[in-house]
């Protein structure tokens, strides 16, 4: 289960942003390897995981990006019923908070699950 660093930009909800976005990190030749854009309220937030979380972070200042960073666990788990529920159900147990959480499949018999949590150093034991 590999920690990792979750990037999140909170931008105005408009056609365009998001790609204006990838382009950034396209041109600074960052990969974009997770990806998970909401809006609300006219306000989008964007969380992404890159392969180079030092490029993207020069390439979004440059471009005036204001953003976050915070640790993130990458879960590889079981495309099966229930997977997604052990997981969630141990971090509750120890009482740790999920802050964000997306998943996809990816092809056949697995999933990829990313949590950003409130306590790193507890979800990091009970992930392993």
């Amino acid at each position: 289960m590999p920690r990792t660093t979750q990037l999140t930009v909170s931008l105005k909800s408009k056609p365009g942003v998001l790609a204006q976005f990838a382009k950034t990190l396209s041109d600074a030749g960052v990969n974009i390897l997770t990806l998970s854009a909401d809006a609300v309220s006219g306000r989008g937030k964007i969380r992404v995981i890159v392969n180079d979380a030092v490029k993207a972070k020069r390439a979004m200042r440059q471009a005036r990006y204001r953003f976050s960073e915070e640790p993130a666990f990458v879960v590889r788990l079981r495309n099966k019923p229930g997977a997604l529920a052990r997981v969630a159900n141990k971090l509750a147990k120890a009482r740790v908070n999920i802050k964000s959480a997306y998943a996809t499949t990816a092809g056949r018999g697995g999933a990829t699950a990313v949590f950003t949590v409130g306590s790193a150093k507890t979800a990091r034991k009970i992930l392993r």
